[in-house]
């Protein structure tokens, strides 16, 4: 989540006198920036996925996912932002829920450290629109993370103190993720490793899940995205009502365009 820069003009009023000795001053001491960066950024991205797979589970039931989001940030590490994504599992496990879209808002403050040391704090909060029979455990969740990197690798920390995901009685679950995307100065491909955990306060809920793949950075804020995703969680508490296996293994492959 290309920057886009404001930047904001400068205008200088000087006397007949001042001109006059302004222009006698070396040429070098003539020549003042008229503008300056803002310090505020702000990028839209959107995605084409072949599914929606989100810490190694699929979100739309193997089905292909239209994403996208908004961001904003300040030059001081502060952030804000928007990411949404199309999704089928929460009918896929029921029928009679209905809410085919995922709203995630989030903010946070990042910075750098130490020469290549970086370190992210947030939180997240996961909404889920749509209808509910009465009873049901909803599926908003809220997380707070930190995070800490050093070059291409990042280690993040994310604690739920909310349910999780749908799962009652499931508060003070967290997430354990360490993700490297190492560019490989070669066609302009990164490649992207993760491995993760996933610790559910509900029996037989925890799992692992893994990614290992390649990002190719097209130009014009165009990347097109490819990878092998897996996990091992139990088949018996990740299955969905149609008889899909949600932590299934599987080659996945997105185009993004960030403005």
């Amino acid at each position: 989540m290309t920057d886009l820069r404001h930047t904001a003009a400068a205008l200088l009023a000087c006397s007949a006198t001042s001109v006059l000795a302004f222009a006698a001053m070396p040429a070098m001491a003539q020549s003042q920036p008229d503008t300056e960066a803002s310090p505020h950024t702000f990028t839209a991205n959107v995605t084409v996925a072949t599914d929606y797979r989100y810490r190694g589970l699929m979100q739309t039931n193997r089905r292909p996912a239209i994403q996208g989001g908004f961001d904003y940030s300040h030059a001081s590490g502060f952030y804000l932002g928007n990411w949404n994504s199309s999704i089928s599992w929460l009918g896929d496990s029921n029928a009679e829920v209905s809410a085919p879209i995922e709203m995630d808002f989030y903010g946070g403050y990042k910075n750098t450290f130490a020469g290549d040391w970086t370190y992210d704090v947030g939180v997240l909060q996961y909404y889920y629109p749509g209808d509910y029979p009465a009873g049901y455990t909803r599926p908003y969740t809220t997380e707070v993370y930190a995070a800490l990197g050093y070059g291409p690798v990042t280690l993040k920390y994310s604690y739920a103190p909310t349910n999780l995901f749908g799962f009652a009685d499931s508060k003070h679950s967290w997430y354990a993720d360490l993700t490297a995307n190492v560019p490989l100065d070669v066609w302009d491909l990164t490649l992207n490793a993760h491995v993760g955990y996933q610790k559910v306060q509900v029996a037989n809920a925890s799992y692992v899940d893994w990614k290992l793949g390649l990002t190719k950075d097209l130009g014009n804020g165009l990347a097109l995205a490819v990878a092998y995703i897996d996990t091992n969680a139990d088949k018996a508490v990740y299955t969905n009502a149609k008889g899909r296996y949600m932590g299934r293994g599987t080659a996945w492959a997105s185009l993004t365009k960030t403005f």
